[in-house]
């Protein structure tokens, strides 16, 4: 499993980033969750508002950060 946090590091970013590690860690899946500060690859993958996550390439949210819960569904 691919996870991308995009954004450009600001505080929600960096929660949204910690939001999806806790999440991975609590469901025990294997994923490789790496951050796109880029905004050209940001904009390739349809994304316009940070931060944003995108999950084996198909955006999950963007514009705000997730909850836990939100992102523990997500990953089945």
């Amino acid at each position: 499993m691919e996870i991308k946090i995009c954004g450009p590091g600001c505080a929600n970013c960096e929660k949204a980033q910690k939001t999806v590690e806790a999440a991975v860690a609590a469901k025990g899946v294997q994923a490789t969750v790496t951050k796109v500060t880029d905004f050209q690859e940001m904009a390739k993958l349809g994304i316009f508002s940070t931060p944003a996550v995108v999950i084996d390439g198909k955006v999950k949210c963007a514009g705000r950060a997730p909850k836990q819960s939100e992102v523990e569904e997500w990953l089945g």
